[in-house]
């Protein structure tokens, strides 16, 4: 508001503060305000305090710069206006959508034209929009159309709004961590993900590893959904009811607005990851890592391998102890700072998730004393046990409705004794978020949090799968793929929130 005001009190005396005879109603003092050409056809035109740009040509009309305008040019004595407007799709029974348009404004003089460029330029700049942006292409994730979401859709808008791209496909899995360790951040106003979740982990745990991470790990990063899961992006674009699409995340972008991100530390010995959407354990880890052997199902291999291990239930002996948020004291039962536990392993140190050991770690976590915390305990066994950051885990699945992006918690939904029939309805109900009031989902906050994973109640001899962000953290003896090696082993860990510590590009 200040640069507003600085453009009022300075305003030129060749363009007194008036509304060129147009009427207002509201006495917004005018940035600017003269009789352009507009469509042929002389007309007053008022560049407003509050960001409106309005005129009359027949139809009085109006532009709220900070939502429908991109950017403009010059274009001889015109002003090209590049916007993105709501239009009525025809072919989808009245149904609304985002389109670019251009409009045209003709000063009078190259004088006018002069001021109307720098007065357009600096209400934009007073927005703080982003100006250069990296950008991380995955031409591998979801069904491999990253390249065109941003050619066809993301590209166009940032041109659009005059920001300039370094765009970077990613040739592998880490590539991205790898770059955003190195990057020169200061060249950038932020970094963007045209992929799946994936990327995003990928970043944050690569700026954290840098020397610099207190400045790294405070550059605004973007989702543009175009991977399977989506579910940072759908939470984002949900929490303010719009469609998860990659012109309403490319928008989010463009206009520069900032929230904070939650980051779950995970540490097992020396090694720790970062994990900003989920950790998952039994069921939900069985579905999601297990039903990629029917990967040439597509999204419904998901649905069918939910149903095949309902009916072939498995339950997990083990525990989990917890510091509770305010308001959750009162689940499990009073318990001592947790003690080392030997679980059910399958395959020590590991390459697939790509360790991070303490030694060369620049960021070690929240500092809290956790043995002065008051802590709680749930004992199994378990059928599942889901951890979450944000509301939605992919754009069909809201696995936790009370998320927070930044209250410094993690949601658990713990599934301990359920029949199938009633287990059925708790996973159908996962699209809505419903599943969370059934009296078979125990559904808490915590703040910190030790996993004591175990064995199989009906198979001794045979663990469990630890799921983080979509990747396999941990393998227990005798499940799918229990050759690979992992990032740590299948025995305790422990989890603690830092409140905020990245930021995301977001929409209002």
């Amino acid at each position: 508001m200040s640069s507003t005001f600085f453009w009022v009190r300075n305003f030129p005396p060749t363009f007194p503060a008036r509304d060129a005879g147009m009427e207002q109603s509201d006495n917004t003092p005018p940035i600017i305000s003269e009789r352009l050409i507009v469509d042929g056809t002389e007309t007053p035109v008022a560049l407003l305090a509050d960001g409106r740009l309005r005129w009359s040509n027949g139809v009085r009309r109006c532009l709220h710069v900070d939502k429908e305008v991109l950017g403009f040019v010059t274009d001889g004595v015109s002003i090209k206006i590049k916007t993105i407007l709501e239009a009525v799709d025809g072919c989808c029974h009245g149904s609304r959508k985002l389109v670019r348009k251009d409009i045209v404004f003709q000063p009078l003089s190259e004088e006018s034209q002069r001021l109307w460029s720098q007065k357009l330029r600096e209400y934009l700049d007073s927005l703080g929009r982003p100006k250069r942006l990296f950008i991380f292409l995955n031409p591998f994730g979801g069904k491999k159309t990253a390249p065109m979401v941003f050619n066809d859709h993301v590209k166009p808008l940032l041109e659009d709004a005059e920001i300039q791209i370094t765009v970077q496909e990613t040739k592998h899995q880490f590539h991205a961590k790898e770059v955003a360790h190195a990057l020169d951040i200061p060249k950038y106003d932020g970094i963007i993900c045209v992929s799946g979740d994936g990327i995003l982990v990928e970043v944050i745990n690569g700026l954290l590893e840098r020397d610099d991470w207190e400045t790294a790990v405070k550059i605004p990063i973007g989702v543009v959904p175009a991977g399977t899961g989506n579910g940072v992006a759908k939470s984002l674009l949900d929490s303010v009811g719009d469609p998860c699409t990659a012109v309403n995340a490319a928008l989010a972008i463009i206009r520069g607005h900032k929230r904070s991100l939650d980051v779950a530390t995970i540490t097992q010995g020396g090694t720790r990851f970062f994990s900003v959407l989920m950790l998952a354990w039994g069921l939900v880890a069985d579905v999601d890592i297990e039903s990629e052997k029917y990967r040439w199902m597509g999204s419904a291999r998901f649905d069918f391998y939910a149903l095949n291990r309902i009916f072939h239930l498995r339950q997990y002996n083990g525990r989990i102890s917890f510091v509770p948020a305010p308001g959750f004291e009162t689940h499990g039962e009073p318990a001592s700072y947790p003690a080392k536990s030997t679980s059910i392993d399958c395959k020590s140190t590991s390459t697939e998730l790509e360790p991070i050991k303490l030694q060369s770690l620049r960021y070690r976590g929240p500092d809290i004393n956790l043995e002065n915390l008051s802590w709680r305990v749930i004992n199994g066994p378990f059928i599942s046990l889901w951890m979450h950051n944000v509301p939605w885990g992919t754009e069909n699945l809201m696995a936790a409705p009370e998320a927070q992006f930044s209250d410094g918690y993690a949601d658990l939904i713990i599934i301990k004794d359920c029949p199938r029939l009633p287990l059925l309805s708790v996973m159908s109900e996962m699209s809505n978020g419903r599943h969370v009031k059934s009296p078979y989902v125990i559904y808490l906050k915590v703040k910190a949090l030790f996993l004591e994973p175990g064995s199989r109640v009906e198979e001794q001899e045979k663990g469990g799968i630890i799921d983080v962000d979509g990747e396999v953290l941990a393998r227990g003896k005798g499940t799918y793929q229990c050759d690979r090696e992992t990032l740590m082993t299948y025995d305790q860990l422990q989890v603690i929130v830092d409140q905020g510590l990245a930021t995301l590009f977001a929409p209002v």
